[in-house]
């Protein structure tokens, strides 16, 4: 049994590896490479069944490269998981760190889904786990493009996923959505979310055990109610909230209980 997986130095990406790990998986670990074009993997070092790969997923020709290497290994298991985020007004955020998101949070998983989903529909195996976002539900003031690149991949997700069972293939398609996750992630996007986050360990665990009940979307507990609120909350009220939420206002709390509180009764 093998598994791929992407942004795996830090955060979820490390916390699944460990944990399919334990599962008895053998692991491709993918991750930036360093000053000295090393991957920036430090905490499998001399574990067995275990390959680390520096790439540069940003880049089209390296996500390419990525599958022209692994393609004869007959991998499992795919899970998209590298990405990063900002926080910002739209006109006031770096239009290169956005291209580079772009490229990233959808280009990336978009390439790799659909060149090791080829391999898999032929030999009617195998699972694809797309790691997205609540946010890949709703509008984000403050985070448009990174709200915006989890839509996309929650879109791409779904559409696949019917796909596949119109064509009765044996192949399977998970999308994981988490509220905030405690990982490095906060650090890069220079934001600080007034909600509790999940521990990266409980919420990869989560995700791998939705991934092998072949559940479309896996959603922690702790954000379902929010889910089901993307789903009947007009979208200007969304806007609202979640503009308080980015803008760091600690009075939102109050805000959103008058929110949750009308729309209920």
């Amino acid at each position: 049994m093998k598994a791929l997986v992407t942004g795996a130095s830090s955060g979820m990406g490390r916390d699944m590896a460990k944990y399919l790990y334990s599962l008895g998986y053998e692991l491709y670990l993918v991750a930036r490479i360093d000053k000295n074009d090393k991957p920036l993997i430090t905490e499998f070092k001399g574990y067995k069944n275990i390959h680390t790969y520096g790439y540069n997923l940003i880049i089209e020709e390296e996500c390419v490269k990525l599958y022209k290497e692994l393609k004869d290994e007959n991998i499992d298991i795919l899970i998209n998981n590298a990405g990063f985020g900002d926080a910002g007004n739209f006109t006031e955020t770096s239009l290169d760190k956005e291209m580079d998101m772009i490229d990233l949070n959808i280009k990336a998983y978009h390439i790799l889904t659909k060149l090791f989903l080829k391999d898999f529909v032929k030999r009617d195996y195998g699972r694809i786990l797309n790691v997205a976002s609540m946010a890949g539900f709703m509008p984000g003031p403050y985070m448009a493009t990174y709200y915006a690149t989890k839509n996309y991949i929650v879109s791409l997700s779904l559409a696949i996923y019917e796909e596949l069972k119109r064509d009765k293939s044996n192949v399977k398609i998970s999308i994981f959505c988490p509220g905030p996750v405690n990982t490095n992630f906060n650090n890069v996007a220079d934001v600080k979310f007034n909600i509790s986050s999940l521990n990266s360990e409980y919420a990869s665990k989560v995700a791998i055990d939705g991934l092998f009940m072949n559940k479309l979307l896996i959603i922690p507990n702790n954000m379902k109610f929010n889910h089901l609120l993307t789903k009947i909350v007009p979208t200007k009220s969304i806007l609202f909230v979640n503009s308080l939420i980015q803008e760091r206002k600690e009075e939102w709390i109050f805000f959103l209980f008058l929110f949750n509180y009308s729309i209920m009764y």
